[in-house]
């Protein structure tokens, strides 16, 4: 979790609002939850209780200030529940959103840009998750006493006597080889396996985006050099 928080501070986040929201968190999160992203409330005027969306593993969670910030309210949502996550741009700030499958919409304007968009990202990863469930085996090594294999006695058995007979010789093989049927099985028709992949001009503005932010991953991480990096980044952004 404080690595995550390292990440998210380095994107213009109040960090005096995270220490808020972090420190009441600790006693919500559930086993095996983890932090992925906090987006903070940035409104032009001096924001003194900011409204925030923290998003974890395994649900979104609607965090709002009251009594000057004494206590907070907390309204959570599954990511099961989640139908969909919009983002949208305005001068200042954006504004971050989502639904549920009840037809309930949820948002928080002045959410910063940058911010809104790792939202978006990371809204769009989980729900892909639910989609796509990644199997994980675990093994678990157990000693089981097994009772052992009873030994058969062995029955004694008398020597089988083989009488042996004149053998005579074979002139006509037609007589003692057998006659075997052939047949021929209709070879099925191939299938046209042939498969359409979408161009960068039939992709939306969220896979334009989740595509570039793949492309940055990959920077990031070595895969890639920067020119590729860069000559990727420039295609992208002629169809956004």
């Amino acid at each position: 979790m404080i690595d995550n928080l390292k990440k998210i501070l380095n994107e213009d986040q109040d960090p005096k609002a995270i220490e808020k929201i972090t420190a009441k968190l600790e006693s919500l999160l559930m086993k095996n939850e983890e932090v992925g992203y906090i987006g903070v409330q940035k409104k032009p005027a001096v924001t003194i209780f900011p409204d925030s969306i923290v998003m974890t593993n395994k649900r979104i969670i609607i965090c709002k200030p009251k009594n000057l910030g004494l206590s907070m309210d907390f309204v959570d949502y599954d990511w099961d529940d989640i139908a969909g996550a919009f983002v949208k741009e305005n001068i200042l700030g954006s504004e971050f959103s989502f639904s549920t499958k009840t037809e309930l919409v949820i948002s928080i304007d002045y959410i910063p840009k940058n911010q809104a968009r790792k939202l978006h990202t990371f809204a769009k990863e989980q729900m892909d998750l639910l989609k796509n469930p990644v199997i994980i085996t675990s093994i678990v090594e157990e000693i089981i006493e097994e009772e052992p294999i009873p030994v058969l006695d062995t029955i004694p058995y008398e020597e089988e006597i083989i009488e042996e007979f004149e053998t005579e010789e074979v002139t006509n093989f037609a007589e003692i080889m057998p006659v075997i049927p052939t047949y021929s099985e209709p070879v099925p028709e191939s299938v046209n396996t042939t498969s359409t992949e979408k161009t960068l001009a039939d992709l939306s503005q969220d896979e334009l985006f989740e595509k570039l932010q793949n492309y940055k991953k990959l920077l990031d991480n070595g895969l890639i050099l920067q020119g590729e990096y860069d000559t990727y980044k420039k295609e992208i952004l002629g169809y956004m």
